[in-house]
């Protein structure tokens, strides 16, 4: 019993040791982060240098080592959004009875991964595996709103702004407005912009880097929701949305 205690308590140190690494570069941070005795996290540091884990030293501080970046990328590979969001999904449904989306931000669109039906007898347009211009959705503005300026510029030069409804945001200077506000008030929406009598609330997903790459929309027809009254549903779409985020590795 002894033996596995202090084998257990060894591991843990070295796990603490390891994440404090990973957050920090300096060795007198990690110590601190990390709560152990300088001699202990100096030893189990040069035991993770030595296997790859970490790399550097004291005196040009510490980072990711090969073995741990490999690990890492295999982890992001294997992520599958859909399968990790479904609960959270199924329970918004249940909160909101709305359709809820997912989808992943291309440089031009937002694909539909996911798309959960609320128990009303009508159904949405869209459909999984389908892409919407990233102007006029949602998901697409809560993900661009997160983009630096010369980015969503070079958008614009690139693809344009093509009306889809005449609610559609078409000109450069309302796109940026609408982001600023977006930005600001941590929701986008779509009132009828890339679907005529369709409206939706939305809030973006992040990734384990922090970047936000995904979306998720609250979505019904105007004639249940008129006017913007979809957004009494935003911290609905913000805490689902986070929750996701959470489970994608983002802090």
């Amino acid at each position: 019993m002894n033996d596995r205690s202090d084998q257990k308590s060894a591991s843990e140190k070295t796990m603490n040791v390891l994440a404090a690494a990973l957050e920090h570069s300096r060795f007198t941070d990690i110590v601190a982060a990390s709560g152990l005795a300088k001699a202990t996290v100096h030893r189990i540091l040069a035991t993770l240098v030595a296997s790859g884990y970490i790399m550097g030293d004291g005196e040009r501080g510490y980072r990711a080592g090969s073995a741990m970046l490999s690990i890492a990328g295999r982890a992001i590979a294997s992520v599958d959004i859909a399968q990790l969001a479904g609960a959270t999904v199924d329970r918004l449904v249940k909160e909101v009875d709305c359709t809820i989306h997912v989808g992943v931000a291309t440089d031009t669109e937002i694909l539909y991964l996911i798309r959960r039906d609320a128990s009303k007898p009508y159904q949405m347009k869209s459909r999984v595996g389908h892409g919407m211009p990233l102007h006029c959705t949602g998901m697409g503005k809560a993900v661009m709103a997160r983009w630096s300026v010369a980015r969503v510029a070079e958008f614009i030069e690139r693809v344009g702004l093509p009306a889809r409804t005449s609610r559609t945001i078409t000109t450069p200077d309302e796109l940026f407005a609408e982001l600023k506000k977006v930005r600001e008030r941590g929701f986008a929406t779509d009132i009828g912009e890339n679907e005529e009598g369709t409206v939706c609330v939305s809030a973006g997903i992040r990734d384990h880097s922090g970047e936000v790459t995904h979306g998720l929309s609250i979505s019904s027809i105007a004639l249940e929701h008129p006017g913007r009254s979809i957004e009494q549903f935003a911290d609905s779409a913000i805490a689902a949305a986070d929750e996701i985020s959470v489970l994608l590795g983002a802090r």
